[in-house]
């Protein structure tokens, strides 16, 4: 697939005129950590539609289509239900709305985790049909050998340790993890076993900052910290959730704006114009001619 990006702005509300640029590479991710050391963070937020992708994509090294869906766009209570049909459909959107940032597309639940030739299937299928640079799946050690199999086929993979929501129904809680001496040993060694297997990043997720911090050094790989630390080589987070788009979020999210409360006045004032008739007024109207 292309890495340029030619669209017909003249047709539709979703394909507003791009600026031309050049789409990131993986190994343009990977050559951020030089020597244990990424000078310049890798920045990288979640997406799922088109439109977003088109707002976000200009100031993101990396945007994830985060199984995440289930609960933002979906309403579901967890992760767990997703489909790899929803992660297709998505992640094609998101590709299609990006022109700069690596697209990596996160592997649903049941998709991956029963052989690494199932892993393989599912992994070529998002790629094809959504033309996105990679995907992203959780587990450590355990799915190290999969890691291996799909990055020697060709198929980039971020790894993802620490707090992994598709498997809450283990864990019991959303915490944070590696509060024990021997949970902490694992993150760290989960890490380094998916960057040996070839993962070209590995997201840490909900983990006391220490553990970040050491699993950071410990591998050659980018790390992405989310609720973890800034001693990361990037960040991640949900963009609804730094935007404010929800009441609750978890404690490791910081809120950049409050665009519930945008929204809720917008619609409030256009409740009030529809209610008083003051909407449509004469400039939305069309008038006979002559």
């Amino acid at each position: 697939m292309s890495t340029t990006y030619t669209l017909d702005t003249a047709t539709s509300r979703a394909n507003p005129t791009p600026a031309p640029m050049k789409r990131l590479t993986v190994p343009a991710i990977q050559q951020r950590k030089a020597g244990g050391v990424t000078a310049k963070p890798v920045v990288m937020l979640t997406a799922y539609t088109a439109r977003m992708a088109q707002l976000l994509d200009p100031h993101c090294d990396m945007l994830l289509v985060g199984d995440s869906l289930g609960q933002v766009i979906y309403g579901l209570p967890s992760t767990v239900p997703v489909t790899l049909e929803m992660m297709c459909a998505h992640g094609a959107a998101v590709v299609r709305g990006s022109y700069h940032s690596v697209v990596i597309i996160d592997m649903p639940f049941g998709s991956y985790e029963a052989s690494p030739e199932q892993a393989f299937a599912s992994a070529a299928r998002i790629l094809k049909e959504t033309g996105a640079a990679g995907v992203k799946l959780e587990g450590g050690a355990a799915m190290a050998p999969t890691v291996r199999f799909l990055t020697e086929r060709g198929i980039p993979v971020v790894g993802h340790v620490g707090l992994t929501p598709q498997a809450i129904n283990a864990l019991g809680s959303y915490g944070a993890r590696g509060r024990s001496q021997a949970e902490a040993d694992k993150i760290v060694g989960d890490a380094v076993a998916l960057d040996t297997a070839g993962a070209f990043a590995v997201v840490i997720e909900g983990v006391v900052e220490p553990i970040a911090i050491a699993a950071t050094k410990a591998v050659s790989c980018v790390t992405i910290g989310i609720g973890a630390s800034a001693q990361c080589d990037g960040q991640v987070l949900v963009a609804e959730d730094m935007l404010g788009l929800f009441e609750r979020t978890a404690r490791f999210v910081k809120r950049y704006e409050n665009v519930a409360e945008t929204i809720e006045g917008a619609v409030k004032a256009y409740a009030a114009d529809v209610t008083s008739r003051a909407f449509p007024g004469p400039d939305q109207i069309y008038v006979p001619e002559g």
